[in-house]
């Protein structure tokens, strides 16, 4: 495999993406909380100030404009920081938007722990776990500048609620041009027949890298991008997990209530039963630090993916013996 060539910050391929998409269309409006900056939308307010409406900070208001924008026939993108739009906001999305069928496109920005030292407070490691509890909301993690802004494109039309998750950290390209992309089916990154690594959003980068480590040490992984959590791509996932030994999920996320736990759900109720291992933010205060400091403590990193995966490869075969 050729070395991953260097691309964007996804929250800058979004609003590159979402600029050019409301230039051509008027009713394509930008809601923020005091956001723009973060969300890098200064040059989107610059040069299509009647399409932004700042509503200052104050999350339950961003949700609360973005759906009546969004009743009234416009295509609102309401974008604040994920740790502040999915808690202090939590109620006006399930009523105002989930309940209300409005398809507002929900853009947490800065997620996971994309805030590094800024601590638990501006961690967003919570989101994935409620929204997949609120019915009729779709989830869109992208891993990389093209799943970012096939995303946007996508989610223009799209005809229900969406939340769609971002971090700010500089990403490198993961897929050849003209792969598809379509909500709710999952992308496969590299295939293999002894070990899954399936990933979602920045980590699918990392779950890249230590496929190539394996690789090197003799060990065949599979790679899948899950960038949908809703709808979730069962069929790939399932027919992946049957034909390998061992499945390591890797999240930005809790290790409950995010990816892991529904691949876990879905695999024990299929009667499906490789050696898994869910690897995210276990249940504790996060370790203070950078973004790349807390993954090398949580394990989040090449070394540790493909550690993490030999171990579980060789219990299961000890197992088979």
């Amino acid at each position: 495999m050729q070395p991953l060539q260097p691309g964007s910050p996804n929250q800058q391929v979004f609003s590159d993406t979402l600029l050019e998409l409301a230039q051509r269309d008027r009713n394509v409006l930008v809601v923020t909380s005091d956001s723009r900056g973060s969300g890098r939308l200064v040059a989107f307010g610059k040069q299509l100030p009647a399409q932004v409406v700042e509503v200052g900070i104050a999350e339950q208001n961003l949700v609360g404009v973005a759906a009546g924008l969004a009743s009234a026939g416009k295509r609102v993108f309401a974008v604040s920081p994920a740790c502040f739009l999915t808690a202090r906001g939590l109620e006006q999305i399930k009523n105002d938007v989930a309940y209300s069928d409005q398809p507002v496109k929900l853009v947490g920005i800065s997620a996971g722990v994309s805030y590094g030292a800024l601590g638990t407070t501006h961690h967003s490691l919570h989101d994935l776990a409620v929204l997949q509890a609120f019915n009729n909301i779709d989830i869109v993690i992208p891993a990389d500048n093209f799943e970012t802004r096939a995303a946007v494109e996508a989610a223009i039309d799209h005809p229900r609620p969406l939340y769609l998750r971002l971090g700010k950290k500089a990403m490198h390209h993961l897929h050849a041009p003209g792969t598809p992309f379509t909500i709710g089916k999952a992308i496969r990154v590299r295939r293999g027949d002894e070990v899954a690594l399936m990933a979602t959003g920045e980590t699918v980068e990392i779950a890249v890298q230590a496929a190539e480590l394996l690789a090197a040490r003799g060990v065949s992984a599979d790679v899948l991008s899950i960038h949908s959590l809703r709808p979730f791509d069962e069929t790939e996932v399932l027919e992946t997990a049957r034909r390998v030994q061992a499945v390591v999920t890797v999240e930005e996320h809790s290790v409950h209530g995010g990816l892991g736990s529904r691949v876990a759900t879905l695999l024990m109720q299929a009667g499906v039963t490789p050696a898994l291992r869910i690897v995210g933010i276990p249940d504790e205060y996060t370790y203070t630090g950078s973004q790349q400091e807390i993954f090398a403590h949580y394990g989040i990193t090449p070394d540790g993916l493909a550690t993490t995966a030999e171990v579980l490869l060789e219990g299961r075969r000890v197992l088979t013996r």
